[in-house]
């Protein structure tokens, strides 16, 4: 876990939180169909969205907390919920990509590959948004890149080896 600062306003996008919370959301995905039959679009977009939701809870708790010599208060609480944010926020493409699948007339199986699928695009364009922002050369914005889809793909072929559709 990063050491933040939770006093004082953030200072920039957390993108590790990002990367994170994308991957966290396709494990959801993946994990949301190990019986070999998919949840419903509307159950996949709650079960994403509350899974978030509650990550991004456990972080600023445990940030705010693991300070130790600080006392809880609302306000760290409060810019520590801002900072970290971004592991909640992560849950929504795929949320959103589910529903419009849904909304489409598209299967559950096909609404489920379809958030899956826009969890680990995420996630790499997270990891690729944090290198270029921190100015890292084109080697390490690519390697930034593969690192995270092969990540993804290890998700997906979990999916794939564990729930086959």
């Amino acid at each position: 876990m990063n050491v933040r600062n939770t006093d004082g306003p953030p200072e920039r996008v957390e993108f590790s939180g990002a990367v994170y919370g994308s991957l966290l959301a396709a494990s959801v995905v993946a994990g949301s169909a190990v019986d070999g039959t998919p949840i419903s679009a509307g159950s996949l977009v709650v079960v994403l969205l509350c899974t978030g939701v509650v990550f991004w809870l456990a972080h600023v708790y445990a940030m705010v907390v693991s300070h130790g010599t600080h006392t809880l208060t609302w306000r760290r609480l409060r810019t520590a919920g801002r900072q970290d944010w971004p592991v909640a926020q992560a849950s929504f493409p795929p949320a959103v990509a589910a529903a419009f699948a849904s909304a489409f007339g598209m299967s559950d199986v096909v609404a489920t590959w379809v958030a899956l699928v826009v969890a680990v695009a995420s996630q790499v364009a997270w990891a690729v948004a944090a290198a270029v922002t921190a100015r890292s050369p084109a080697r390490v914005v690519v390697v930034s890149a593969v690192a995270n889809l092969v990540l993804g793909l290890a998700i997906v072929a979990l999916k794939t080896l564990v729930a086959p559709h």
